[in-house]
């Protein structure tokens, strides 16, 4: 029985959120609230990051702790950050009519965007507006969102002034734990591969088959719950991200998966912490399944207008 509130409204949520913590949550809402996003972090909360100057210099300056979720309810704009914290792990439910792609923004942000080298949402807020190579100028982090809904969603923009925007926002900003702007936290979005390696597909598909099709399918569709939810996203096929996605190029998705990928086999650390795959076997897999049909984007014709664009780039 789905306990969830009707209501999708950030308010409802929020009233619901502070019932079921005073109470305490059953199991099965509990799995309910997961299904379609990465598991809490729970053995990581309170974990200590160093801040350093945003340009980099390695030069100790304080401690960002890694905050409990519960922590939101001291927040006068609770609410918001709630509702911002649900559209990030439940995307493809609550905004239907802007994700075309069988996805959830949490599909690629371990953990709730918590996780170093699982495309982490800690650093976001502080870390735009900025030039970005493939769009060639400033965006700022609206823009780099609804980019996402266009091409890892294979969907739609939503509205910059919007609820909806407003709250996703607000959950970043509330994870950068007010990290001042000239300061980051000392923690990579995403590790790296050796580029210089040449893929090989025939060997990606024998990888993927033994460690990736348990959870995203012998056919790259992914697998959803009973009523359709996300529970790990399609690889491929019209239902994927589009060719326009970072995700859709061999030595970044090869990165992804080397740091985060497969989920089932870890016996120590976090779910999703990678370590499994050498190099070579992740940019194999990454080839085999960035390279099946996916949709096309309209928009690649104007990526890299400045500069040379990568050459893992589709197109």
């Amino acid at each position: 029985m789905n306990n969830l509130p009707v209501n999708n409204s950030p308010l409802t949520y929020s009233r619901y959120l502070r019932n079921t913590l005073v109470l305490g949550l059953s199991t099965a809402i509990l799995a309910g609230l997961a299904a379609c996003s990465q598991p809490e972090p729970t053995e990581r909360a309170g974990a200590e990051y160093n801040l350093i100057t945003a340009d980099d210099a390695n030069e100790d300056i304080g401690k960002y702790v890694l905050p409990q979720d519960t922590a939101i309810l001291d927040e006068p704009n609770a609410e918001e950050i709630f509702y911002g914290k649900r559209l990030l792990n439940e995307t493809k439910r609550l905004l239907p009519e802007h994700v075309g792609a069988t996805m959830n923004c949490n599909s690629c942000h371990i953990a709730q965007g918590k996780i170093p080298l699982g495309d982490p949402y800690i650093n976001s807020y502080n870390f735009y507006p900025r030039v970005m190579p493939r769009a060639g100028k400033e965006i700022d982090l609206a823009a780099r969102i609804n980019g996402c809904f266009n091409r890892s969603m294979n969907g739609k923009p939503i509205d910059r002034e919007g609820p909806e925007m407003k709250a996703m926002l607000a959950y970043m900003q509330w994870l950068s734990q007010n990290t001042p702007k000239d300061q980051k936290v000392d923690i990579k979005n995403a590790g790296s591969v050796d580029e210089s390696l040449v893929p090989d597909p025939v060997r990606g598909e024998k990888i993927y088959q033994v460690q990736c099709a348990s959870c995203h399918g012998d056919n790259g569709e992914g697998i959803k719950d009973k009523r359709g939810d996300v529970v790990f996203p399609p690889l491929w096929g019209d239902e994927s991200f589009n060719i326009g996605a970072g995700m859709a190029r061999t030595y970044k998705a090869a990165a992804f998966v080397k740091y985060n990928m497969p989920m089932g086999i870890q016996t120590k650390g976090l779910w999703g912490h990678g370590g499994v795959l050498s190099d070579q076997d992740a940019i194999d897999v990454a080839e085999f399944f960035t390279h099946k049909p996916r949709p096309d984007f309209a928009g690649k014709v104007n990526d890299w207008p400045t500069v040379k664009k990568p050459k893992d780039a589709r197109y």
